[in-house]
């Protein structure tokens, strides 16, 4: 317990995550600028980009306009998923957090903290998964 009562949790709060991924995801997407530094990547599988007369721009616009988050598809709350519909096909697209100077090998420890969390947002055709 906490001194104020409260219990104490390491969990980081799942909102702050999620405003988080979605600034990120807006930002890689849209070009919708962030109030804070949010650092982090963007990659598109190869079938994205092989696709063609301007599929890849509509997957991407997509997948940053994309605010349908439900239990069923974001459990932890952290709008780190998400799955959009492009032409008839479905295009899946994923937030992962590193810690920001591990090479991509470690999860972020503190996935709330901008300043050492790397987001690496991928897209992809849902059946290449």
């Amino acid at each position: 317990m906490s001194m104020t009562g409260q219990p104490q949790t390491d969990r980081p709060d799942p909102s702050v995550i999620a405003a988080q991924n979605d600034a990120f995801r807006k930002l890689a997407c849209l070009g919708v600028p962030t109030a804070q530094s949010i650092q982090g990547r963007m990659h598109v599988t190869r079938s994205i980009m092989n696709a063609g007369d301007g599929f890849m721009a509509e997957a991407v616009k997509a997948t940053g306009m994309f605010e349908t988050f439900e239990p069923e598809n974001d459990p932890e709350g952290w709008h780190d998923f998400g799955a959009v519909e492009v032409r008839g096909e479905t295009v899946f697209w994923k937030l992962d957090l590193y810690e920001a100077d591990s090479d991509f090998r470690y999860g972020a420890e503190a996935p709330d903290n901008p300043a050492t969390t790397m987001r690496v947002l991928t897209i992809m055709l849902a059946r290449d998964w």
